[in-house]
């Protein structure tokens, strides 16, 4: 228990940093802007309560609110993110359920599932984020192309960190 209280505190703080110390300054033009702070919310402990899932995916989003200056646009996105969350694991799941004391990630859950989940929730992040940042229809397909090329890159990220931890840690 401690021991996966302390490893989320430290992956929360690694990824929160390499999103405002790394990622924010890289210009990868218009269309794509990468979070992959989205990745810690996808990746807590299957069992996490709601309420405290909600809670977290709320002080992740608000924290990157205070480094992006987005006024909440960061945590309410991360909490919609984090009520689809269980939902989407569900749609996910594997026939027998998920083991206790698995984690949602590639070490444990495979390729396949991960990236097919993260794609889902990490989608359902931008286009919430993208869209209450434009707040328009009249931009509805630039804002949908950024969207995508966003997400696409996000989920880049997040799946080549998951093979660079999983295999530091595993070999």
């Amino acid at each position: 228990m401690l021991n996966t209280v302390l490893r989320n505190i430290v992956r929360f703080i690694v990824l929160i940093l390499t999103q405002v110390l790394v990622i924010k300054n890289i210009e990868l033009g218009r269309f794509i802007n990468p979070f992959i702070y989205v990745l810690f919310i996808i990746t807590l402990p299957f069992e996490t309560p709601r309420s405290l899932l909600l809670l977290i995916a709320f002080v992740t989003g608000i924290s990157i609110d205070m480094f992006y200056d987005t006024m909440g646009m960061h945590a309410a996105a991360s909490v919609f993110m984090a009520f689809c969350r269980p939902r989407v694991f569900r749609f996910f799941a594997p026939r027998d359920g998920y083991e206790a004391g698995t984690e949602p990630i590639i070490r444990y859950m495979g390729s396949l599932w991960f990236v097919s989940c993260s794609a889902v929730l990490i989608v359902l992040h931008h286009f919430f984020l993208f869209y209450l940042e434009v707040f328009r229809w009249t931009e509805f397909f630039s804002t949908f192309f950024r969207v995508f090329m966003s997400a696409l890159f996000t989920l880049g990220l997040c799946t080549l960190s998951q093979y660079l931890v999983s295999r530091r840690t595993s070999g």
